[in-house]
């Protein structure tokens, strides 16, 4: 079976353990070379140890996206450097996740962590690693956004507002890098169970009760999705949200 992604690179944040690390199998196991990145060291050398295990190819390039343009920029020339010069696939997936918290509750240390990792560098990233892309006239960049940026949630004002900020990029960066042959989308999941997720389902079952599809997802899943955004069967997808939430956005 031909690998959708043979030949090309990928950067995705986030991407040592849980979505983020679902993702980079995914996209390995199609045939691109992964940078994985993140915070600890130890975890994103698992995560190259096992897509190199199942006959893919990666590397580690830590990052701790919360330090600014600084850190940010780091994280662009090393993946670079790790990828030989070019990154086709950017998958902005890095997010502070936040317990549900009444708004007035919110300590102001949290809120700007929020928007460092969730929103500033998602900017800066895009912006250092975009342009190349529309300057070759090719790339796709799939921003991992969530339903709770599309419906209002009680207790989740902070979290929803960074995904939906990661929402408008998409779009204005459709418009902006399209032009030049990149494509911009999101893939916004539902309930997924990750690690930190499945020791808390029972808390889901609200939500699940109300989904057509009567479960959660998985991280599988939701990869999936972003793979194919990222391959060339989706050549004509600009500016989409796919929701990956067994139809809990759709009833």
């Amino acid at each position: 079976m031909t690998q959708r992604l043979t030949g090309r690179t990928a950067l995705v944040t986030g991407s040592t353990t849980g979505l983020g690390a679902a993702i980079a199998a995914a996209l390995a196991a199609e045939g691109a070379f992964v940078v994985v990145s993140g915070r600890d060291e130890a975890r994103g050398a698992d995560v190259v140890a096992r897509i190199e295990k199942d006959g893919g190819s990666a590397a580690f390039v830590g990052a701790d996206l919360s330090g600014g343009a600084d850190a940010v920029g780091r994280l662009a020339t090393g993946a670079l450097a790790a990828a030989g010069g070019r990154i086709d696939v950017l998958v902005n997936n890095a997010a502070l996740l936040l317990t549900p918290t009444p708004t007035a509750e919110v300590p102001q240390e949290t809120v700007d962590q929020a928007l460092a990792v969730s929103v500033r560098s998602v900017f800066l990233l895009t912006g250092l690693l975009a342009p190349p892309m529309a300057e070759r006239g090719h790339g796709a960049v799939v921003n991992l956004g969530s339903i709770n940026g599309m419906r209002g949630m009680a207790h989740s004002a902070l979290y929803s507002m960074t995904k939906a900020a990661v929402h408008s990029l998409t779009t204005s960066w459709a418009a902006e890098y399209g032009p030049h042959g990149v494509r911009v989308n999101t893939v916004a999941p539902g309930p997924t169970l990750t690690e930190k997720v499945a020791a808390r389902e029972e808390q889901l079952t609200p939500i699940i009760s109300r989904m057509p599809a009567r479960r959660a997802g998985t991280p599988a899943e939701v990869a999936s999705a972003v793979v194919f955004l990222a391959s060339d069967e989706a050549s004509q997808i600009h500016g989409a949200t796919l929701t990956v939430d067994g139809g809990y956005t759709a009833v």
